[in-house]
């Protein structure tokens, strides 16, 4: 019997192939060709292809046709699932009023367990986008959304959509991607940064900065506000939960790109000085994780860089100065020694006290966005003399320990062979020598009469970037000003008077500190809590729902850290 039913397959195929132009009148065998979806295994691969071939040719019957071929995207049998799937595309190529019903249904067929299917959909969604890029659009956000409103929600087919977007959409680049999909892209996104976890929330933001919103000042301001919206909300700040630190973390990571001398971080910078910093002893880190402290301070320090006017400036600038002041070890307090046994106390203090231990990185950071708040009022670091005092001791003990360490650093690496000048444990130290050199390069300024926040330094742990014109031209007049002299005097080290006397050496700063080229060794994930999947393994990485962004937990459940991506 199944012979006969294939046979009749292809005899309806030929009846229909040959009508041409009164293929209208042959509706019976259409029918016939639809009713085999429910026929053997190899019926319905037939009336698959059939299907999708006379489709436009019976528009009475498209209804019916359509949820034959949805039938078949059903079936049990893989290899027949693929083949209905593939004929999909075929089905709106020249009706384009069924496209966005087809993108929903293969939007839904992406939760599928089996990779080479999933293959088969993804080769079929990027068809239908080719042809029709708004009604493909429409159909996938359409399942998005769908899958969060709707009572039985279905995690696994809206990240897979949305991941689906992020990867596929700027492949197919603006060629495909007109000005009238890319503002439906824009529109759909915005709505799903409302109710949004970790893993799209990058995706989004990827696909958000591609798009022209990433191409003009006014587009960046327009997404840094989106994403000040999800991360500086003060209700939702609570530095004892680490999934919190982490979405304050991802979230300035994605704006960090963004910023330039036309969009600044003021929002940023003061949400972090007043709430960030003011709940420092509170933050928590993950067991066995990460320095979220010290991931807090990296992006801090790199946002500062772009801070314009703001608000109770002086504020700020004491939140990052007791910060600070956390971070440098108190100077040691000497008694005075006789003068006979002053010359052998002065080489024995250090040697028979055990030095503090110095966390270089945390200083640089806080030492850094200091001296660039400062820069924005000079004045505000002079206003209590007593603090500047005590900032002043400690600066002078730490630049102390600093130039010691820079000593034999340059020690180190300067008599590494090639072999060895590439190993980790070089990279290492290179990448120390840079933290402790822009240190010290900092701590000058602070020492000058009256402070001087003029030096321009890279942070020790950024990718080597383009110096700004006006960097260049500043360290072009500070190197023809000083080369007669820098060069041949002796390095001295950073005393507590060193501003008294405007001549000295000291005082001035060496653009050669500032011009050195270190190698910067590759940042490493975001957290140590992935897991070898690749996924977030902390105990707040569950799929439930409440609070977070918007109305969903913020879950870190996917997608590696990356330490910066500038897209």
């Amino acid at each position: 019997m199944s012979a006969d039913n294939i046979e009749k397959l292809y005899q309806n195929y030929g009846i229909l192939a040959d009508a041409k132009d009164d293929i209208s009148k042959h509706e019976k065998e259409y029918l016939e060709i639809l009713a085999a979806v429910k026929g053997s295994d190899k019926e319905k691969r037939l009336a698959s292809q059939f299907i999708a071939k006379f489709f436009s040719s019976f528009p009475n019957l498209a209804e019916q046709a359509i949820e034959a071929q949805f039938d078949l995207c059903e079936d049990d049998d893989v290899a027949i699932r693929k083949q209905a799937i593939k004929d999909l595309p075929s089905l709106c190529k020249d009706n384009k009023e069924h496209t966005q019903r087809i993108a929903d249904i293969l939007a839904q067929l992406l939760q599928s367990d089996d990779a080479t299917e999933i293959n088969v959909v993804t080769n079929a969604l990027l068809a239908i986008l080719k042809s029709d890029p708004k009604g493909s659009l429409v159909g996938l956000f359409s399942q998005i959304h769908q899958s969060t409103d709707s009572e039985v929600t279905n995690e696994v087919v809206r990240e897979r959509c949305i991941k689906f977007l992020a990867t596929k959409v700027k492949q197919l680049g603006r060629e495909v991607i007109n000005k009238e999909a890319e503002d439906l892209i824009i529109t759909e996104c915005k709505k799903i940064l409302e109710d949004v976890v970790a893993e799209e929330f990058e995706h989004i933001m990827e696909l958000l900065t591609w798009s022209r919103l990433g191409k003009t000042p006014a587009g960046k301001k327009e997404l840094v506000q989106l994403i000040a919206a999800l991360a500086l909300s003060p209700d939702d700040w609570h530095p004892e939960d680490p999934e919190n630190v982490d979405r304050i973390i991802q979230c300035t990571q994605h704006a960090l790109p963004l910023f330039s001398t036309l969009v600044d971080s003021t929002q940023f910078v003061s949400f972090f000085c007043e709430h960030v910093l003011t709940s420092w002893k509170e933050i928590a880190s993950p067991d066995g994780g990460s320095d979220s402290k010290l991931e807090l301070l990296k992006i801090f320090a790199e946002i500062t860089e772009y801070c314009g006017e703001i608000q109770n400036v002086q504020d700020k600038i004491n939140a990052v100065y007791d910060l600070l002041m956390n971070y440098l070890p108190e100077a040691p307090v000497e008694s005075e020694p006789n003068s006979e046994n002053k010359e052998k106390t002065d080489t024995t203090t250090e040697d028979s006290k055990s030095l503090p231990s110095l966390q270089f990185s945390h200083v640089e950071c806080a030492l850094f966005a200091l001296h660039s708040l400062c820069r924005k009022a000079p004045d505000a670091i002079t206003a209590d003399a007593a603090r500047l005092k005590d900032l002043r001791l400690r600066l002078q003990y730490t630049a102390r320990l600093t130039q010691g360490y820079i000593k034999k650093l340059k020690e180190v690496t300067q008599s590494k062979k090639a072999d060895d000048a590439n190993s980790e444990e070089n990279k290492l130290k290179i990448a120390a020598l840079k933290t402790t050199s822009n240190i010290n390069t900092l701590i000058r300024d602070i020492f000058r009469t009256p402070p001087s926040f003029k030096s321009r330094v890279q942070l020790s742990f950024q990718s080597n970037r383009k110096i700004d014109k006006e960097e260049k031209l500043a360290d072009q007049k500070s190197e023809d000003k000083n080369q007669s002299s820098a060069g041949q005097k002796r390095h001295r080290p950073i005393t507590f008077d060193n501003g008294d006397s405007k001549g000295s050496p000291e005082k001035r700063s060496r653009s050669g500190d500032r011009n050195l080229k270190m190698y910067t060794p590759p940042s490493g994930k975001y957290s140590s809590r992935l897991n070898n999947s690749g996924r977030f393994s902390g105990p707040n990485s569950g799929r439930g729902r409440g609070g977070g962004y918007g109305r969903r937990d913020f879950r870190n459940n996917g997608a590696p850290y990356r330490r910066r991506s500038n897209y």
